[in-house]
């Protein structure tokens, strides 16, 4: 039976699955990789140091990564998978592709990634016909985790936060100004840095202060992201990604005030990317 493998690539992370004949053979994960912020060389090193030795050759591979919206990166993708699986069939797509494939297999939707980063498509029948403008964390992301844990500590040094979330948040965290500067702006992965504070805003939602500055977030989310779409009211629309997943309830809130309808939530595509290639 041929073996299938299956990868959601994101900045954070990569979950691999290994398929055959439908079923699932292999589960595993190794370090991100973003073509628009790293190299060849990392994702060589990860299939080489970080993919199980004892794990057979895969005849297909279907790669669905962040930072693959252009050929270029496609093709240096699929290069850096050829120089390791010679003989392997290799698609490579993008996050948002993977992300609703997963959500909607053959079906039509509205599928949105709120997770480290943000982005939204308009799916139909195993294509996407409209997205939206992805302008990275540093001009756009609304709604991402790195978007969320900016405003979350930018309220801290601006002295914006409560007393008491503000103690919370130094105990947790013990930041200082210029170890901070230096992380942000003259250390790799920003994003991913910035997306960690996140995490607080998850484990203090109740938070009167937190509750909102998130309602907020992800009310940008919605305008940016879902209210582009001519027919988001009468669309479902599903999500991927940790934001999503851990905050549902506050994103819930916020779309029922918008009227519009919130269909699946994973935290991970791969579940359903799964779902799907087992009945491939």
């Amino acid at each position: 039976m041929k073996k299938k493998l299956i990868i959601d690539a994101g900045s954070t992370k990569m979950e691999w699955v290994m398929m055959e004949g439908g079923h699932l053979i292999r589960r595993f994960v190794t370090s991100g990789f973003n073509p628009n912020y790293a190299g060849p060389e990392k994702l060589k090193t990860i299939l080489l140091h970080e993919f199980p030795m004892d794990l057979e050759s895969p005849d297909s591979i279907a790669y669905y990564g962040t930072g693959c919206g252009s050929e270029t990166n496609c093709a240096m993708v699929e290069g850096c998978l050829r120089s390791r699986f010679t003989d392997a069939e290799i698609y490579v797509s993008h996050d948002l592709m993977g992300a609703a494939v997963a959500l909607f297999g053959q079906g039509r939707g509205i599928a949105c990634i709120l997770g480290t980063g943000a982005n939204s498509c308009l799916y139909k029948d195993g294509k996407i016909l409209d997205k939206a403008v992805s302008l990275g964390y540093l001009v756009g992301d609304e709604g991402s985790g790195c978007y969320i844990g900016r405003k979350l500590v930018r309220s801290y040094f601006y002295g914006l936060m409560p007393n008491d979330l503000r103690a919370l948040f130094e105990a947790k965290y013990q930041l200082d100004l210029r170890s901070f500067i230096d992380r942000v702006y003259h250390q790799p992965e920003a994003s991913k840095y910035l997306a960690g504070f996140t995490r607080f805003a998850g484990e203090y939602k109740d938070h009167p202060f937190v509750r909102q500055l998130v309602k907020e977030c992800l009310d940008d989310f919605i305008d940016v992201f879902v209210m582009r779409y001519q027919d988001c009211r009468e669309l479902p629309i599903g999500f991927v990604g940790s934001v999503a997943y851990y905050l549902h309830d506050l994103l819930k809130e916020c779309m029922e005030k918008e009227g519009v309808m919130m269909s699946e939530v994973m935290r991970s595509p791969m579940d359903g990317l799964i779902r799907y290639f087992s009945v491939d």
